[in-house]
């Protein structure tokens, strides 16, 4: 999280101090570079073991297709591993039908347009889960403090208005300035039975993505 110092600007706050707190929002619109897609398989069997292997299979049959379409191995990460007994019921009976073994992986995709045939493949090699794809940039940093600079310089441009329509001075620069949120798009949920196995890639829109910033800023007037 970023923070901008307070200023005092030799002023002792008291009870007279006229004081005007803004708030100041600041986005910036950029064209995505990188997207990280999660997916793996889900398995069942009557035994946990069978389930377990047979997960394993699938899995490591979409690292190595993945690998061969560049994608480096420490760029797919599992971020869920997860064993659930199945049960069905009948006339109000629990009814044991076996093991459910699920084991996702995140993949980071540094060239975005690869988004599709990355999908695609895991899809053709096993993969029955596609929970989401989140786009981003390489330098979201670098964005975010554009966007926190912006929210910033809106707050003056709000505490100014107010100043203009009351009459009164302005002292530019604020007493005190608090961040409050800062965040990016969100992901794009998938279900797994959206995509086909076919030899065309599943088609994948990034479109542009926001960095949006919000603070609070204090400014004294007279």
């Amino acid at each position: 999280m970023y923070y901008y110092p307070t200023y005092r600007n030799n002023y002792v706050p008291n009870k007279r101090m006229n004081v005007v707190r803004v708030t100041g929002e600041g986005i910036v619109t950029v064209q995505p570079n990188m997207a990280k897609v999660t997916l793996g398989a889900s398995t069942e069997a009557m035994d946990v073991t069978q389930a377990q292997n047979n997960n394993s299979i699938i899995i490591a049959r979409i690292k190595e297709a993945l690998k061969k379409l560049g994608v480096p191995e420490q760029q797919i990460q599992t971020v869920d591993y997860s064993i659930f007994p199945q049960y069905d019921y009948k006339d109000g009976e629990q009814i044991f039908r076996g093991y459910k073994v699920q084991h996702l992986l995140l993949v980071t995709i540094e060239h975005i347009e690869n988004t599709g045939i990355v999908i695609d493949t895991a899809v053709s090699n096993g993969a029955n889960i596609v929970s989401g794809i989140q786009f981003t940039a390489r330098d979201a940093d670098q964005f975010v403090q554009q966007a926190l600079s912006l929210a910033v310089v809106n707050s003056l441009q709000k505490a100014e208005a107010i100043a203009g329509t009351l009459g009164v001075k302005l002292i530019k620069t604020p007493i005190q300035v608090i961040e409050n949120t800062h965040q990016q798009g969100t992901p794009i949920p998938f279900q797994a039975t959206a995509f086909a196995k076919s030899e065309a890639a599943t088609p994948i829109q990034p479109g542009t993505i926001e960095f949006k910033s919000t603070i609070t800023a204090e400014y004294i007037y007279s």
